[in-house]
């Protein structure tokens, strides 16, 4: 069974492109510990727009429910997430009818019906873990029904989610965390979150769009019919076209929007305008600006004194995520660049400004930070050295260029460390503290130099500034300190001081 997502009206394409636009002159472009936790949470959609990254295998379900492993290289090696416990929703005290509000909602409601009672009837025969995830995604519908925000234009693509996760739940395999899913006759990329299903994964979706780009003539067709199933998928939000997440996330509720999966879907567009020369690409691009121009929660704009921030969620104004702000410029420039779009080349100029006054307060001098206090993992280090290369290219910024070089040393750059603690006294427990330039894992051999006897020996992952082990109680003498970090990089450094125990 192929899987259509369902128009808003007859005509889809002529609906969501209704709007009147500007008139465009086309031109061609020239933890302490890391925090690992929230890190890898994130990658579930930070990663994933880098087609160019390792290749991903996802599971790919065939028409006749058969479902086999992949390699798909243009959906990228994103890190498996775990996502956090989804909320518990609260009690509605007058629950809304999904099946007596859809004919209120389009006319011709009878397939949106069909594929409800669809999923109601599969769920009903399913057990474990399938009928909970399928359960879910019917409780999704329902909460958005109940609060008011299952409209018409968010039909097609909840209810194509819905059909996805009746048909795979009825027979696909138990996947794991954050495994990527698709479905045969589709380019549509999905990821499975626990407790709450199969959900469209709008940014890894649009990077695979991007990476088809790049590949070349031979892929074009793949990138036109995967932007035809996105387009209806928008919804109007912001004044424009967004393409949202419906799945709790990092304390996010559904329906919420993300900046740089917006921005890449523009870049897929523009990409699409390069490739066939049809306006239609430019114009949806055009439409997908709104929330680049609106305030949080509904948008993802954020005025201040330097430019504008656009969020990497807006459902959290307040945060900083420097890659994602990156990337989010990258695709907004790609299309003002090709369009001339004033619009776009004022909000890029914005976010330009902005971007440059925020580069060295995520530069600790040796290493890049997701965000304000938190380093990068060695993935995203290298994620963001090369968007800076990429804004280096296009505006020639010294603020761009110069951090791209000192991240790129970085990757090479072997840590440094220092012995802070040199003095203690006999008998007694203390801190063996110890300074570190950047995230790396570190080890302690403490030995006696008369004896040779070993005190301590251990290692953790530190992140930069001053760390420390809790010692034993020590008899008086000396002692030699083996302290040797290796970064994630892989680059080594090693020192022998001595402490003095009297």
């Amino acid at each position: 069974m192929q899987i259509r997502a369902l128009p808003v009206c007859s005509r889809a394409q002529a609906c969501l492109h209704r709007t009147a636009l500007p008139t465009i002159t086309t031109r061609q472009p020239p933890r302490r510990r890391l925090r690992l936790l929230g890190l890898i949470l994130a990658a579930a959609l930070t990663l994933a727009l880098s087609p160019a990254a390792h290749a991903d295998q996802v599971l790919l379900m065939h028409p006749d429910g058969r479902v086999s492993r992949v390699e798909n290289r243009f959906v990228s090696g994103a890190a498996k997430p775990q996502p956090k416990p989804k909320p518990k929703p609260k009690a509605e005290s007058a629950p809304v009818s999904v099946s007596g509000l859809l004919p209120r909602l389009v006319k011709q409601g009878t397939p949106y019906l069909r594929e409800w009672n669809a999923a109601l009837s599969t769920q009903k025969h399913l057990s474990g873990t399938r009928a909970a995830e399928l359960g879910d995604v019917i409780s999704l519908v329902k909460g958005l029904a109940a609060k008011g925000q299952l409209t018409a234009n968010r039909l097609p693509v909840l209810f194509l989610t819905l059909a996805r996760n009746t048909q795979w739940w009825k027979s696909g395999a138990l996947p794991s965390p954050g495994q990527r899913i698709q479905f045969s006759g589709s380019q549509l990329v999905w990821q499975y979150y626990p407790g709450q299903g199969l959900q469209l994964q709008v940014l890894g979706t649009f990077g695979e769009a991007n990476g088809l780009y790049e590949a070349g003539p031979a892929s074009y067709p793949k990138l036109t019919a995967l932007l035809a199933e996105m387009t209806p998928l928008a919804v109007h939000r912001g004044g424009g076209l967004a393409w949202e997440y419906y799945f709790n996330f990092d304390g996010g509720r559904p329906p919420w929007v993300s900046a740089m999966s917006q921005a890449t879907g523009i870049e897929a567009f523009t990409n699409a305008y390069q490739a066939t020369h049809n306006r239609s690409y430019l114009n949806t691009a055009h439409q997908a600006l709104g929330i680049l121009q609106t305030a949080p929660p509904d948008g993802v704009e954020v005025k201040s004194p330097s430019g504008v921030r656009f969020l990497q969620y807006s459902f959290q104004p307040r945060n900083e995520i420097i890659n994602a702000f990156l990337q989010t410029l990258i695709g907004l420039n790609t299309y003002a660049q090709v369009s001339g779009d004033p619009v776009a080349q004022r909000l890029f100029a914005a976010g330009n400004s902005q971007a440059q006054a925020d580069l060295p307060a995520f530069n600790t001098g040796s290493w890049s930070l997701y965000q304000p206090g938190e380093e990068d993992p060695l993935n995203y280090h290298q994620l963001v050295t090369g968007f800076l290369q990429t804004l280096c290219k296009q505006t020639g910024a010294a603020p761009y260029c110069n951090t791209a070089q000192a991240f790129a040393a970085d990757l090479s750059a072997p840590p440094k460390l220092a012995l802070t603690t040199t003095r203690a006294a006999k008998q007694k427990p203390f801190h063996l503290r110890f300074k570190l330039n950047k995230p790396a894992h570190v080890g302690v051999i403490l030995a006696s130099t008369k004896s040779h006897k070993t005190y301590l020996s251990t290692s953790s992952e530190s992140s930069p500034g001053t760390d420390f082990w809790q010692t034993p109680k020590l008899p008086a003498g000396t002692y030699t300190v083996e302290l040797s970090a290796t970064d994630q990089a892989g680059n080594h450094a090693s020192i022998s001081p001595t402490l003095t125990v009297k």
